[in-house]
This record gives C-alpha cells, sequence and structure tokens, in this order.
C-alpha cells in the first residue's frame, strides 16, 4: 500500500566515501522514502585511495530512483546534496571524469602539503583560509594532479569535488558550494572568494576551478533525460549543498550557537555552528578546522575521533565469541546483549582508544591504545562499560578545548548507532554534564540536503523555519549529578592518561 504523497516533496542526497543514501521527504520532514547503494574504495597500498566517481553516479542514480519509488511520488520540487569531502575529480566540459577520483583519505600529496606551508605558513594559512596543510586539503591533491598528471590536469575542464560533480551530472553548470570550496584550502575566509595570492603562488589556473556559491541556492533544473530516467515529472530545481558534516548538522537543528550534534559511527565527530569565524592560536593547536556552514552568514568546525564504535566492534570479534552466539539465539544484537551485563557505575578500567592514533586535540598518528587498570577481577564487562566510558571522556576533553577556543555547547544532539543505546546515551550525558537529545530522522544528511532544498523553492520561509518544522527531538537524556561526580573524579584521571603514555607508545 502507498503511503499518502503530499503536494511538495523534497529530496536530499548523501555521496558518502562508501555508499550513498537518497531520501524523500515531505515538508514537514516526513520520510516518504530511501533508496542506498554501496560502493568501492580502492586502496592500492595505506597512502594512495581512489575511487571510480562515474560508478558512484551510477550507484547514486539507482539509490534516488529506489527512494522515488517507494514514496510513490511522481513529483519532487527541488534536490540538493551532501557530499564527503576533500575528494578532487577532474573532468570534461560534460562532467565525465577523466581519472579515478583522489579521496580525502588519500596522502599522496604530502609532499606539496609541505610545501604549502613552507610557502605561506601553516598559522599563515589557517589565518587565512581556516585550514592547516594537511594531504588532505583538496589543494594538494590538484598540485599533485598537476605535477604528476600533467595531460590530464591540461585536459581537465575542471578540477571539481563531488559537490560539484553530483550536481554537474543533475542537470547544472559547474558550481561549488562555500562549505565545500572552504575546506581546500584555496577558499579565503575574509573575501569569501577563491584566494588571488595562493592560485597565483601556486600557479593554479582559476578556470579550473568552479564558480562558488552559498549553500541553499537554486543552481539549476535536472536534465530531461533524467527526469525520464527517474520516473519524475515537473520541473525538478537543483539547489547547491554541502559538505555532509554541515547537511548532517543542520538536519540535526543546528542553526545557532551552542548546540554540537554527536554523529557516533564507524568514528566519532562532533559538530558545531558559531556566527563569527575561530581562527584563533587555540583554534589551530587543537587542529580545528573553521570553515563556511551550510546556513549562510554562519562558520563551523568538528572534532575527531578515529576510532568510535569501531572499537566496539574490534572487541566484540576478538573477545565476546560466546556473546555473539548467544545473541544469534535471541536478537542477533551482540552489542545490546554486552553493554546489559556491562556495570552500571564508571568502569574501574580505562581504555585509551588511540588504536590508529589520536584524533583531535592532539592528531598523534603515532600515538597507540592501551587498557589500563586490570586487575585479576577485571571481567568483559568491565572492559565493555570502559569502552563506553572512554570514548566518552574522549568526547568530553574536545567540548572542553571547545570552550578554551570560546565555542560553549550546552547540548548535544545524537546520531548514528550508538543512539540505539540508551545506556550510552545516559553515559554521554552524565560525562559530559549536558542534555543528550536523539532526534526522530537519524539520517541528518539527508533531511539536511532536503532543508536546503526546501528553503530554496520555497517551502521555508529561511532555514530555521526548515528547522522548526523538519527537525524534532525523540528523546533527551539529562545528566544524573550524583552519577556525574563519580565521572568527574575518573574523568581527571583519564586527561593524564595519553600524556603519561605517549613517550612509552613512541617506542612501540
Amino acid at each position: 500500500m502507498r503511503k499518502e504523497v503530499f503536494d511538495l516533496n523534497l529530496m536530499g542526497l548523501d555521496i558518502g566515501t562508501t555508499g550513498c543514501k537518497a531520501m524523500v521527504f515531505t515538508d514537514q520532514g516526513e520520510a516518504l522514502g530511501h533508496g542506498f547503494r554501496e560502493y568501492q574504495v580502492i586502496s592500492l597500498d595505506p597512502v594512495h585511495h581512489e575511487q571510480d566517481a562515474e560508478r558512484v553516479w551510477n550507484l547514486a542514480k539507482q539509490a534516488m530512483k529506489e527512494a522515488i519509488d517507494k514514496s510513490g511520488a511522481t513529483q519532487v520540487q527541488a534536490l540538493s546534496i551532501s557530499v564527503q569531502g576533500d575528494a578532487v575529480i577532474p573532468v570534461d566540459i560534460s562532467g565525465n571524469a577523466l581519472s579515478y577520483t583522489i579521496l580525502g583519505m588519500d596522502y599522496r600529496s604530502t609532499e606539496q602539503s609541505n610545501r604549502c606551508s613552507e610557502l605561506f605558513g601553516a598559522r599563515e594559512l589557517f589565518q587565512k583560509t581556516g585550514m592547516r596543510p594537511h594531504p588532505m586539503n583538496s589543494v594538494t591533491k590538484i598540485l599533485w594532479i598537476k605535477e604528476n598528471l600533467p595531460d590530464i590536469y591540461e585536459k581537465a575542464y575542471k578540477l571539481v569535488t563531488y559537490a560539484d560533480f553530483i550536481l554537474m551530472k543533475l542537470g547544472a553548470p559547474a558550481v561549488i558550494d562555500e562549505t565545500m570550496a572552504s575546506r581546500t584550502m584555496l577558499f579565503d575566509l575574509n573575501t569569501k572568494t577563491w584566494s588571488a595570492e595562493l592560485l597565483q603562488k601556486l600557479d593554479i589556473d582559476l578556470q579550473k576551478l568552479s564558480e562558488v556559491v552559498p549553500s541553499g541556492v537554486i543552481v539549476g533544473e535536472m536534465s530531461p533525460l533524467l527526469k525520464e530516467e527517474l520516473g519524475l515529472q515537473g520541473t525538478v530545481q537543483l539547489v547547491s549543498g554541502g559538505h555532509d558534516q554541515t547537511c548532517a548538522a543542520l538536519g540535526a537543528g543546528l542553526v545557532k550557537e551552542n548546540i554540537a550534534l554527536d554523529s557516533h559511527g564507524t568514528a566519532e565527530v562532533i559538530s558545531t555552528a558559531f556566527l563569527a569565524p575561530h581562527i584563533d592560536d587555540n583554534m589551530f593547536e587543537s587542529y580545528y578546522p573553521c570553515y563556511r556552514h551550510a546556513k549562510s552568514g554562519m562558520y563551523f568546525t568538528f572534532t575527531l575521533n578515529h576510532i568510535g564504535g569501531i572499537l566496539f566492534k574490534w572487541f566484540r570479534d576478538n573477545f565476546c565469541e560466546k556473546e555473539m552466539e548467544e545473541a544469534a539465539l535471541l536478537d542477533g544484537n551482540a552489542f545490546k546483549l554486552l553493554e546489559s551485563k556491562a556495570p552500571d557505575d564508571p568502569s574501574s578500567v580505562m581504555i585509551l582508544p588511540h588504536f590508529n592514533g589520536s584524533g583531535t586535540p592532539w592528531c598523534d598518528l603515532d600515538s597507540k591504545g592501551a587498557i589500563v587498570g586490570l586487575t585479576m577481577s577485571t571481567t568483559k564487562y568491565d572492559i565493555v562499560k570502559a569502552v563506553m566510558d572512554s570514548l566518552t571522556y574522549e568526547l568530553r576533553i574536545n567540548l572542553d578545548r571547545l570552550e578554551r577556543c570560546g565555542i560553549q555547547i550546552d547540548t548535544l544532539r545524537a546520531v548514528g548507532g550508538a543512539t540505539k543505546s540508551p545506556k550510552w546515551m545516559q553515559i554521554k550525558a552524565d560525562i559530559t554534564g549536558k542534555a543528550v537529545q536523539t532526534l526522530q530522522v537519524s539520517d541528518a544528511a539527508c533531511l539536511g540536503g532536503a532543508m536546503l532544498a526546501g528553503a530554496a523553492c520555497g517551502a521555508f520561509s529561511s532555514l530555521d523555519e526548515a528547522v522548526d518544522q523538519c527537525v524534532h527531538i525523540k528523546t533527551c537524556f539529562e545528566p544524573d549529578p550524583k552519577r556525574g561526580m563519580l565521572y568527574q573524579e575518573k574523568y581527571e584521571v583519564y586527561c593524564d592518561l595519553y600524556p603519561t603514555l605517549r613517550k612509552l607508545n613512541y617506542c612501540l
């Protein structure tokens, strides 16, 4: 039986690193249909990571078709996109990829990144662009292509990110939104344009870059052939989108200060928005970027812990065979079984979750993981609790550091796998001392894209109104003061864990 289809439908398309999702929403934020497709990262070695952009596009079309079919919609008034950051794709004038995508996680351009530091100074680049020199940054990949694939560079009409690539495939001209442009380390935060100084000194042709536009503006219409392929009628307006972190934040309602989004999946990202750029020494030393938010007039940053939910998976897969067998006879959820047996109070054990180096605020690639406090009475369930506690201590370290940067967070809104655990949500509230809210629509990046589309086509008078209509709180976890005091004692010890172990870990 088909769902009721409203007069106004909006679509959000999220292009991630390993998969894409499309969702059709009403202008009240109700999800009518979704589609998902996975694709590969081509990892040639620990440094080189590529992707077939044309395959990504073909699978994105399949995801959109699935979402439209499930929704029962024949019309979608507007569509916008959320995309992975920092990837670079050389394309011809028709928007066809001339080579594989160099992904953000590809660090082949370390030499070019170091050269940027030498030419301009790392602190000076951060002051101008809000980005520290790093091989992740798109400009370093553009330089690598220019120097190592000169024929491709010369042949390329544009060197694009997934933001401009997908919009071109949908039927728009070569445009890039401000959130993605400001992640390249070529965008001047003050002038809000490509930096003429950087382009000149790096000898990069401005004509190779797309036109910069704000997020949430109409940039074209979907091509007739694509509409026919997707089974759509009428005009589909194409709207500039944003970096996936900014779109997810928008879909969680971050259109004002003092709210943060806790996106807890394989990794854990805390993101927040503010009204004026923060580019002081504390931000620089904490490795926090500062770039444009999807809401015009606001800026954005995020913290990163490389090891989030994947730490729980590592422990389950290596040490919990019995629980996995037991869970298979029940609901199949070994995580749920493990946490149900974990103690409620703070664990006597602590874990330093630097199993792939540390994230912010240290970004120490040589740091290693550790489990400390083990005794003969320690059980695996104490370690399960330590996983949840310690990842949340790591979260709080970043929240405290953000406060030192002048960015105050009062409320956390959570999305991702950890939201399925009320126990973990309460731990987050107790350790941080902040209210933790879950959302009715957890696919925040797709919803954020749809909200940008809706504001551009007149479904909402503003993004603030879009948030009022589409973002709904599901559950709120308030901090428990008594348990918070117990966690505070442990947190003070945890803060010394990395500095104490750092020198030892360098020797391993």
